[in-house]
């Protein structure tokens, strides 16, 4: 199997590029952040590779880094998530963003990538939230508070500085992220105005 490739780039797909190395040309299908992160043609590229054998075929999958590859693995142990799919989610969020939006039941998040309906952006949350944390940076606080936002168990006055905070205009993370550190200063007696306060106050750093 074939798990990385040093060379220099031939050309570029739409979705692949070929890179020479030594030279043997490998047709290597890369997602679109991947394809602009790397360099123009006629320089030396590595990328990190996943290879798919199947019956009638051998296809050979590239990304810059260690963790999109580790991603991209994960995405495909997801029913009807197959190689375009997770390319495609890797195309429009990056680890970080993904991670973050997995951990915190963001499946509005996942459904920007085209192609992917509410339905599979809830599977893919779903069936991978109990891996995301390893790749997540975003604090357990978070975590916990969006839990209890999608489950209705938090607290009315959490629950109404976060609803507060979007109609402000801020995203669902961003005014999640914000209650959470409110919480956190001003204690569970906080009232939903001091909430949205601090709140506000946090995402102004």
């Amino acid at each position: 199997m074939i798990g990385k490739l040093r060379g220099v780039i031939d050309a570029y797909g739409d979705d692949s590029i070929v890179l020479d190395v030594h030279g043997v040309g490998y047709l290597v299908h890369c997602s679109a952040r991947t394809l602009q992160a790397l360099p123009p043609a006629g320089e030396a590229a590595t990328l990190m590779v996943e290879t798919w054998v199947r019956e009638d075929q051998i296809r050979l999958y590239g990304f810059a880094s260690e963790v999109e590859r580790e991603w991209f693995k994960l995405l495909t142990e997801v029913q009807g998530v197959g190689a375009r799919v997770a390319l495609a989610v890797l195309s429009t969020l990056r680890t970080n963003e993904l991670a973050n939006a997995i951990a915190l039941g963001d499946k509005a998040a996942v459904s920007r990538t085209p192609g992917v309906g509410g339905k599979l952006a809830q599977r893919i949350v779903t069936e991978l939230k109990d891996k995301a944390p390893a790749f997540a940076s975003v604090d357990p606080a978070v975590v916990k508070l969006a839990g209890e936002l999608n489950d209705k168990r938090a607290p009315q006055p959490v629950s109404d500085a976060v609803s507060a905070l979007i109609n402000l205009g801020y995203g669902e993370i961003q005014a999640s992220a914000a209650v959470a550190a409110a919480l956190q200063s001003a204690g569970n007696d906080a009232t939903t105005q001091q909430l949205i306060r601090l709140g506000l106050k946090e995402l102004a750093k």
